[in-house]
């Protein structure tokens, strides 16, 4: 049994980044799937798309790489847990390796990076910080 569905995600695509993988694939859900659509509007992972396998649904991340072939995710931490939930108000989003990274944050507004939440001056539950 899994505790930690959002984690395991997150270590898939970093570890598939450093062995030069081109997909990752991973059991499917409505945030997961949110949390991938932010990555890959921000550039950090290819397409996203799901699938069934045996009836249930897999989601679909193609990986990309910089010029030098590095992914274009060098570090994932995850920040809020199921053990231990970290929620950030709108004065306390910043910036994560002065804009070069981004912190994914579920608000009520839904699943968005950090600029989003600054500029819609929103906070919430801070899921995991990526650069």
């Amino acid at each position: 049994m899994m505790t930690d569905p959002i984690g395991d995600m997150l270590t898939r695509l970093r570890n598939a980044g450093r062995v030069h993988h081109e997909e990752v694939r991973c059991s499917s859900s409505k945030l997961k799937v949110a949390v991938a659509k932010v990555l890959s509007d921000e550039g950090f992972v290819g397409q996203i798309r799901t699938e069934d396998e045996d009836k249930k649904p897999v989601l679909v991340i193609e990986l990309r790489y910089g010029n030098s072939g590095a992914s274009m995710i060098d570090h994932v931490q995850r920040i809020s847990r199921p053990g231990r939930r970290v929620y950030v108000g709108a004065s306390e989003v910043h910036e994560v390796r002065g804009g070069l990274g981004m912190t994914i944050l579920s608000t009520s507004n839904g699943v968005m990076c950090d600029r989003d939440a600054r500029a819609q001056k929103v906070g919430g539950e801070a899921i995991c910080e990526v650069w």
